[in-house]
C-alpha cells in the first residue's frame, strides 16, 4: 500500500486522467496529497465527473486541461503554462492511449498513424518537456503505461503492439540518459483490466479473454494505480529502466 503522505508537496502530471486506469492513478495520487495536473482528450462529461469527485477529497488538488498529447505545439503550450503556474513537475504518468484495430493488410494508413501518434509520439512529446523541467531540479519520476501486447502481439493490433513496444524501447534509452539527475524512468504494463473497454465487449469475448489469464480474473484499475504510485514514490528511488507487469500472469 502506498503511504498516503508520499506525494505531499509533489506535482504529478497524468495523461488520460479522467477515465479508467488514468482516473484511478490520479485519484490515488490526490489521496496521497499530490497536486495532480490531469489531461484529457475530448470527453467533457468524464472530466466534469472527475472534477466533482476530486472536489470531495480531503487531500490533494486537481487541475484538468484538455490537450491532444499527439500535438507537439499543444503540449509545448501546456508545459509553458505549467512552468508559469507551478514552476515544475515531479511525476509524469504517460497513460493516454488509443486502439484502432484491424489486420495489417486491411489497416488504413490513418489508423496506423493515429495510434502511433497518440501512444508513442504522445509519450515522446510529454516526456521531452518533462525531462527539461526535471533536470533543473535533479529529481523526477516518469512512468509509461505500456501493454503486454508489446511482447504478445494479438492479431489485428499491429499498430497498438508497435506503439507499446516503442514505449518500452524509449524507456530503456531515456532511463540511461537521466539516471545521473535522479530521474527514474519505468513502464507499467497492465493486462486485461476491468474498465469501460472490457465492459463494452460481448460476454463471449470477455469470457475468452478471462480464460487467457492464469489468475482467471480481470485486474482492477486500482491495482494498476498501486503499482504506478509505488514507482512514482520515494521508496522506488533505485528502480529505473524496468517494466512492471500487472497482468495476472498473462
Amino acid at each position: 500500500m502506498v503511504i498516503m503522505s508520499d506525494f505531499k508537496n509533489k506535482i504529478a502530471l497524468v495523461t488520460g486522467a479522467t477515465r479508467g486506469i488514468g482516473r484511478a492513478i490520479a485519484r490515488q495520487m490526490l489521496a496521497g496529497g499530490a497536486r495532480v495536473i490531469g489531461l484529457y482528450g475530448h470527453d467533457e462529461a468524464a472530466a466534469a465527473g472527475f472534477r466533482a469527485e476530486a472536489a470531495g477529497l480531503e487531500q490533494g488538488n486537481l487541475d484538468l486541461y484538455q490537450c491532444d498529447v499527439a500535438d507537439y505545439e499543444q503540449v509545448g503550450q501546456l508545459y509553458q503554462k505549467i512552468e508559469t503556474d507551478f514552476d515544475t513537475i515531479d511525476i509524469l504518468v504517460n497513460n493516454a492511449g488509443i486502439r484502432r484495430d484491424g489486420v495489417l493488410a486491411m489497416l488504413s494508413r490513418a489508423d496506423w498513424q493515429r495510434v502511433l501518434d497518440v501512444n508513442l509520439t504522445g509519450s515522446y512529446n510529454m516526456a521531452k518537456h518533462a525531462v527539461m523541467l526535471m533536470m533543473k531540479q535533479k529529481y523526477g519520476r516518469i512512468i509509461f503505461i505500456t501493454s503486454p501486447m508489446a511482447r504478445l502481439g494479438f492479431a489485428g493490433q499491429a499498430n497498438y503492439a508497435a506503439s507499446k513496444a516503442g514505449q518500452i524501447g524509449m524507456m530503456h534509452s531515456l532511463a540511461k540518459e537521466t539516471a545521473k539527475r535522479k530521474i527514474t524512468v519505468n513502464c507499467v504494463s497492465p493486462g486485461f483490466i476491468d474498465t469501460d473497454l472490457l465492459a463494452n465487449l460481448p460476454d463471449e469475448q470477455r469470457a475468452e479473454y478471462k480464460k487467457m489469464v492464469p489468475m482467471r480474473r480481470f485486474g482492477k484499475p486500482e491495482e494498476v494505480a498501486e503499482a504506478v504510485c509505488f514507482l512514482a514514490g520515494s521508496k522506488a528511488a533505485y528502480i529505473t529502466d524496468s517494466v512492471l507487469e500487472i497482468g495476472g500472469g498473462i
